[in-house]
């Protein structure tokens, strides 16, 4: 009886042995199907009970599931479960050597430099040439080193930012650097389904500014269209901050995703619903983590297409008038034989981009490339940016506030699950720079306008400005600058600043104030003696700087104009007025302007002032459009705002009647350039 019981258990005991590796191999099945359209979470699932229904005799089974186990652990950042699993394939003989050198990398990731160093060099004992060991073990090495004399950059994790889950590529924009978009795959994305690929909800773009105070406000969904079932990645803003590049991730079930780049329009504070950018026709390679050069004219972004030097390459394509042009390598020293991702640029053109290639601290570390000075698109050697930038995790995911060497990052760093979180970052630095303002003189901000901005070191720039018409320039100590604001269908401006020495960071305030081509320019502070036309002292920085205006416009000619209120008699407010005007291009002619520029005109008071929107908001009696006439005036029962309103009435003007003066065009050509800057 006790023999038959015996034989009875066993039988079970090889039953159920049987059964396990049949169910072993269903699961490997299973976690191959996953593995190959890169659904690396569901994938581990079945690795993970593959291998622990695989008995401990079957090695060589063992060795291969703990190394599909460790690859898919690798590929979503579970980085300390990575290093178990490898352990084991190493333990199983696993015969790939790359088990020693992924062991290796892991290892280092985690901050286990001593056994990161070994093995690296255990692999290099077979496989002596191998670029990304080298470098590994050279990273290793260098990372205590850099840990004990950290650099001058401070790093502070952002917890307004961050959420339970992943939170990363932050961007920031406005026209004062006051909002930031990132990506986020917390509970409250779009969609209801986990990824295979992290075992996350598909990422969002979330969005925050600063309040008033300047404090950033709660985070929350980005508004438009940008957002979808499917996971949105990093981006990057056009430099008028008009477009968005984003990485897209769409889902098949059939297929590997590969990313996309998608461009989306800002409307207000709204995005438009994204179209994909067609960067090459390859539909195998994946194409991500956009960045548009600070000149607007290249786009940057990541790629395993053929042609590249290792895993992930940076590359780069023109961005035309016309479409996009081809499509070129960034080559060495940028790109490696590992993943070069998360390209993003300073002002000044540095470029700034992660990689697990070049030797560094674990993971992915930040480097920077500065441009040579020849060529804004041709790289000199390549910097880590080294401790406390860089970890032993995944440090990527760059954006400057403006010019300043400060902003914030993504890292995974002290996360044992590796959920991305966003840290903000400043290296103290002396920055000079050059804040300008270009807008209608007496009205608003002009953001189509240009600055032209020369040195006497060579500097010969075009900028743009933002939506509210500035702009921002890093200057260099001790250079002389003249810059010139201009706009379509207005006056130049040009102003002259000489950026001293100093050993504290410095911004110079300028403005661009243009008058128009086609309306009346007030010449504001010109005052003339009581019942005179004599022209005070007061008046001379105001009448001098209608000389420089002249000066800087050599072929405009003007109608200088003078008006009165309505108080008097209208014969004698006519003379008043034309004898006011002559005194002021009397003055003009005595200061260097041609007096065949100049047109006196004494209006007196027919040309009462007509109320623009800015005197509107500057006075809340007064509507944009109001023509403050005698009658007008009479019927405002304040005598204050009467007086204001008489104020607006005395004035002198100029109106552009030519801007051909001095060209040597024929009398047609000039009547129909005058024609069409009447329309």
């Amino acid at each position: 009886m006790k023999k038959s019981i015996l034989y009875i258990v066993f039988g079970l005991f090889c039953l159920n042995m049987l059964l396990s590796g049949c169910g072993a191999d269903q699961n490997v099945k299973k976690g191959d199907a996953f593995f190959a359209i890169g659904e690396y979470f569901d994938a581990s699932a079945e690795y993970k009970k593959a291998f622990s229904r695989t008995p401990t005799k079957e090695k060589e089974k063992r060795g291969e599931r703990a190394w599909k186990l460790a690859e898919c652990y690798r590929h979503i950042n579970y980085t300390a479960k990575a290093v178990g699993a490898y352990q084991n394939a190493v333990r199983y003989h696993y015969p790939d050597s790359s088990a020693v050198f992924y062991l290796a990398q892991m290892q280092h990731k985690q901050g286990e430099y001593k056994s990161a160093i070994k093995n690296y060099q255990l692999f290099l004992d077979s496989v002596p040439d191998h670029e990304l060991a080298k470098n590994g073990l050279r990273g290793a090495q260098m990372a205590t080193e850099w840990k004990d004399n950290p650099t001058m950059y401070t790093v502070k994790k952002m917890a307004l930012f961050n959420g339970r889950r992943a939170d990363f590529s932050p961007t920031l924009y406005g026209d004062d650097w006051d909002e930031i978009v990132f990506t986020t795959n917390r509970n409250q994305v779009t969609g209801d389904e986990e990824s295979g690929i992290t075992g996350t909800k598909s990422g969002d773009f979330w969005h925050s500014k600063k309040d008033e105070n300047g404090n950033w406000t709660q985070p929350e969904t980005l508004e438009g269209d940008i957002n979808s079932e499917y996971d949105e990645g990093a981006s990057c803003l056009s430099p008028d901050g008009k477009t968005m590049y984003f990485t897209r991730c769409s889902y098949d079930p059939d297929y590997p995703r590969y990313a996309e780049i998608f461009t989306s329009q800002r409307s207000d504070a709204s995005w438009s619903k994204p179209q994909r950018l067609e960067i090459t026709r390859d539909t195998l390679s994946l194409y991500a983590h956009p960045a548009v050069s600070p000149d607007g004219k290249w786009l940057y972004f990541v790629s395993n297409m053929e042609g590249g030097m290792g895993g992930l390459d940076i590359w780069r394509i023109a961005i035309g008038d016309h479409g996009l042009g081809g499509v070129e390598n960034l080559g060495a020293p940028i790109n490696s034989a590992g993943d070069e991702m998360f390209p993003t640029f300073r002002p000044n053109g540095d470029l700034y981009f992660s990689s697990n290639g070049h030797p560094g601290m674990g993971g992915l570390d930040l480097f920077c490339a500065k441009p040579d000075q020849d060529s804004a698109h041709v790289w000199r050697r390549i910097e880590n940016l080294k401790y406390p930038m860089n970890s032993s995790g995944d440090d990527f995911g760059m954006t400057f506030e403006g010019v300043y060497n400060r902003g914030f990052f993504s890292s995974n760093r002290g996360d044992s699950r590796g959920w991305d979180h966003i840290y903000s970052f400043e290296c103290p630095e002396i920055v000079q720079t050059i804040k300008g303002w270009v807008y209608e003189k007496d009205g608003y901000e002009l953001p189509e306008g240009l600055v032209y901005m020369v040195g006497n070191d060579g500097t010969n720039l075009k900028l743009s400005v933002k939506g509210d018409g500035s702009f921002t320039q890093v200057v260099k100590p001790g250079v002389d600058y003249i810059l010139l604001g201009t706009c379509k269908g207005y006056l130049n401006h040009k102003e002259e600043v000489h950026i001293d020495t100093t050993l504290v960071s410095e911004e110079v305030i300028l403005q661009f104030p243009l008058p128009s081509l086609s309306a009346p320019v007030l010449v504001r502070n010109v005052f003339y003696a009581f019942d005179s036309a004599e022209v005070l002292e007061t008046s001379t920085t105001a009448l001098d700087s209608l000389v420089d205006l002249l000066n800087e416009n050599p072929n405009i000619t003007i109608e200088l104009s003078s008006h009165c209120d309505y108080r008097g008699r209208d014969e004698y407010n006519l003379s008043l007025s034309q004898r006011r005007a002559e005194s002021v291009v009397k003055y003009l002619i005595a200061h260097g302007i041609p007096q065949d520029r100049l047109t006196p005109v004494g209006y007196g008071e027919s040309r009462p002032k007509l109320v623009t929107r800015k005197m509107a908001e500057q006075n809340a009696f007064l509507h944009e459009g109001d023509t403050l006439t005698e009658a007008f005036i009479l019927k405002i029962e304040d005598k204050d705002k009467q007086e204001i309103c008489n104020a607006y009435n005395r004035r002198t003007e100029f109106r552009v009647l030519r801007t051909t003066y001095g060209m040597d065009l024929p009398d047609s050509m000039n009547t129909q350039l005058e024609a069409t800057k009447e329309e």
